[in-house]
């Protein structure tokens, strides 16, 4: 008997992979998903660090899962529930200050009044315009990038999408411009006087991000972060019950239900070709699984090192050799025996900050001197760091009375300097001690409160989660690897340059965080290829 030949055959577990095979198996083809790890679900994925105390590993919070995904794969009935954090953000000052910042715009506009009168009333003007450029962005989310090269029918596409840019007035046409171009601090100094209020809103603007809040292009990632929702609310942030891993264990269901074939433990080694496309993947083991399509959902840079010499031209692998990677980033999960008592909102029963996302970076200038530092030294002497304490929604996940937080810092180097390097456990666990200082400078009692830590540097969410250089995004979002640029300029259409290979991960667009919408567009296209017979 003849080996199986699959329809589609996706390189990677992870949400978007299997949001790909969930719409590809729902439309009648056989779909195999392949993941290296022992769980699908890629950084996406829930596990015990501490004995009683489990976490959302390296993903961490919700708001960028695209509302169409959740009601076309109805992952509401395959177990998916998100609760909402009872206020939006919390940044601790120093031990008198501090901004919590509420939802909605009075209560926004009185905690900011604080700071600055003048900031407060300008809030609601600032809040609009970003709503509007958000609007425009959740535009483009679903639709496919026009390719440069692509000949007439690309250009038409990408005419219709000017053209829709074009109908917008003349200030909203500057706003884009200065969102897309300008730096996050230069974007806000234009709109807000308090530093501490600019530092809120540029915090997001250094996420997942090796910049200074002063480098240009970072105005659009602080709006990447923008167009999300909560059960509806636009702007809101929330939990999954049960950590990340529930939204990719509900994802996987609702793929298996329709027929799609999930293995994990079985790691891709390379892509198959015939010379002219691709027709399969190698694993570890030497199995072949043969496939009409492949759909990777791994990070492009990385997907070129799986492919064969030959198949594709040495200048198109060097475009894709040099993407930009490289977030910053570094996680931590700690296991806690009581709730931080910040010195700045003293006590440590539950209250409602202690469910927000707790932000250390108080100004402009703590957050371009983390990443300075990072540059010179390899890492931040005083990080950024964002602490989520879901335990404060979700019982779940630590014994009663206890809790778990996650803690994903800015800014450390994928390569250290001066011949140090990750692969030194001691360099990870050096930093994740002055991460833990650097919270208990606000919140004294929370140092003595860890129980157990899970740590990981860039070299670990590389080799673990296959993020190069730990980038999160699978790619920077600079303006040069963005829309039609994205992964790289010629191939932003998701197919690769080798026929039959197509791209459904974060490095294609529109990029990084949980959405679920790379896998979504990619599907489509790829099923528009079938009906082609172009696979």
């Amino acid at each position: 008997m003849a080996d199986k030949i699959y329809d589609v055959a996706i390189l990677g577990g992870g949400h978007n992979g299997l949001v790909a095979a969930a719409y590809l198996a729902s439309a009648g083809r056989s779909v195999v998903v392949l993941e290296k790890n022992d769980v699908a679900g890629g950084a996406a994925i829930t596990e015990e660090f501490h004995p009683g105390f489990r976490n959302s590993v390296a993903s961490y919070t919700v708001s960028l899962l695209n509302p169409k995904i959740v009601a076309d794969l109805d992952l509401a009935a395959h177990g998916l529930r998100i609760v909402e954090r009872p206020v939006a953000n919390f940044w601790p000052i120093d031990d008198v200050k501090y901004l919590l910042m509420p939802y909605g715009s009075a209560q926004r506009q009185a905690a900011i009044a604080a700071f600055s009168e003048r900031d407060a009333a300008r809030l609601p003007e600032y809040d609009a315009a970003l709503e509007r450029a958000a609007n425009v962005l959740r535009g483009l989310l679903l639709k496919t990038p026009p390719n440069a090269g692509g000949g007439l029918f690309e250009l038409i596409r990408g005419a219709n999408i000017g053209r829709s840019v074009l109908a917008l007035g003349l200030a909203d046409q500057r706003l884009l411009v200065d969102l897309f171009t300008k730096s996050a601090a230069a974007f806000l100094d234009g709109w807000f006087e308090s530093d501490h209020v600019k530092a809120a809103f540029a915090f997001d603007g250094i996420v997942g991000t090796l910049a200074s809040p002063h480098t240009p292009g970072t105005a659009y990632v602080l709006l990447h972060h923008c167009f999300g929702e909560v059960n509806g609310k636009a702007g809101v942030w929330g939990h999954a019950i049960g950590g990340m891993g529930a939204i990719t264990q509900a994802i996987a269901r609702a793929a298996e239900t329709c027929g799609a074939v999930i293995r994990t433990g079985a790691a891709v080694s390379k892509v198959i070709d015939d010379g002219r496309r691709a027709t399969g993947l190698a694993l570890a083991t030497g199995e072949i699984i043969r496939a009409r399509a492949i759909a990777a959902n791994v990070a492009p840079k990385v997907l070129m090192r799986m492919i064969g010499l030959n198949a594709v031209p040495a200048e198109t692998r060097d475009a894709f050799a040099r993407i930009e990677t490289g977030s910053g980033t570094f996680r931590m999960n700690v296991a806690l025996s009581e709730l931080p008592d910040f010195s700045c909102l003293p006590g440590k029963t539950q209250a409602a900050h202690h469910g927000a996302g707790i932000v250390i970076g108080p100004t402009i200038g703590y957050l371009d001197r983390a990443y300075l530092d990072a540059r010179r030294d390899g890492w931040s002497a005083e990080p950024v760091v964002e602490m989520l304490i879901p335990s404060t929604l979700d019982n779940s996940l630590a014994p009663a009375g206890q809790h778990v937080a996650s803690l994903f810092v800015q800014h450390v180097q994928p390569k250290l300097p001066d011949g140090r390097s990750w692969t030194n456990p001691t360099e990870a666990s050096t930093f994740a001690d002055l991460v833990i200082d650097t919270v208990n400078h606000h919140a004294p009692n929370f140092k003595a409160s860890v129980l157990g830590r899970q740590v990981l540097s860039p070299l670990d969410l590389e080799l673990r989660f296959g993020l190069p250089d730990g980038d999160i995004f699978h790619g920077q979002l600079g303006l040069g690897q963005l829309f039609s640029a994205r992964p790289v300029l010629g191939y932003a259409n998701y197919r690769s340059p080798l026929q039959g290979l197509y791209f459904c991960g974060s490095g294609a667009h529109p990029g990084g965080g949980v959405t679920g919408v790379p896998g979504h567009n990619a599907a489509r296209e790829i099923l528009k290829d079938f009906r082609g017979r172009l696979v």
